[in-house]
């Protein structure tokens, strides 16, 4: 002992990860639609998200994306999924006002992966490292070979959905292709002007007949445009986007073409 001295410690992990679980075991979780999701703030935190009570996924915020953005991205995910009911999806939130060095995610991830195992459930945060919450890379991401439990081969996406899209009667293939990209909730990628993120020459030029507003699917939409451009184009679907390429030769993992020009 040195006289008049003494070293403290406060274990900060333990007692944010005390706090912190508590605050979300004791609130009730919501429905992940957009109508809920119109009240969270914009501000930094943690959230759950849980199919039938199963807690499946914890995930925070970070400067690029608040509660508000990352839960809304993540409510446009689970759209127009094969096996999967968007209205099962619930959520909880919870705003932190200090962030530290300490990784809450983390904290949260091991904590319930504890509590689980003590008490034998399976299937808890089975969406954690499944790929469900990372970003789209670029086209690189067109080859990877999926794991088995990979959140796109649970939940494939559905492009035969009905959807509605307000297209006049005839718009060139980029302006339709535009139009359908925005109103997708999964990734649909169609090729450029070399490095530029203008839409090809080809789908510039190309005029396309297309009724608006009536029942469509993404397969139909995009079946339609092939039809029309001139020869080289090929449209595909994988796991988790739709991939729009010229002379693309490409050999992907879980791959299903959907239609070629000729």
């Amino acid at each position: 002992m040195i006289p008049g001295y003494v070293a403290f410690e406060f274990d900060l992990p333990r007692f944010l990860l005390e706090g912190l679980s508590e605050q979300l075991d004791g609130i009730e979780s919501a429905q992940l639609t957009g109508k809920n999701l119109a009240r969270i703030p914009e501000v930094q935190g943690v959230y759950q998200l849980f199919i039938g009570g199963r807690l499946v996924y914890i995930g925070k915020t970070d400067a690029d994306a608040g509660l508000d953005r990352r839960l809304n991205r993540h409510w446009k995910h689970v759209q127009h999924r094969l096996n999967l009911d968007p209205d099962d999806v619930w959520f909880k939130a919870a705003r932190v006002f200090v962030f530290t060095a300490v990784d809450l995610e983390d904290l949260l991830i091991s904590h319930y992966r504890r509590r689980a195992d003590d008490i034998g459930e399976g299937g808890v945060l089975e969406w954690n490292d499944s790929g469900f919450g990372s970003n789209d890379p670029g086209r690189s991401r067109e080859m990877t070979r999926y794991k088995e439990g990979h959140f796109d081969m649970k939940y494939p996406i559905d492009i035969d959905r009905e959807i509605c899209l307000d297209l006049a009667n005839t718009a060139t293939a980029a302006g339709i292709l535009n139009a359908l990209k925005a109103h997708l909730p999964y990734v649909f990628r169609f090729q450029g002007e070399g490095n530029s993120r203008r839409p090809h020459q080809d789908l510039r030029q190309t005029e396309v007949a297309v009724a608006g507003c009536i029942p469509l699917s993404a397969r139909s939409v995009i079946s339609r445009v092939v039809g029309e451009l001139p020869g080289g184009w090929r449209a595909s679907k994988l796991p988790g986007r739709v991939i729009l390429y010229k002379n693309d030769d490409g050999t992907y993992p879980e791959v299903e073409d959907i239609a070629r020009s000729l």
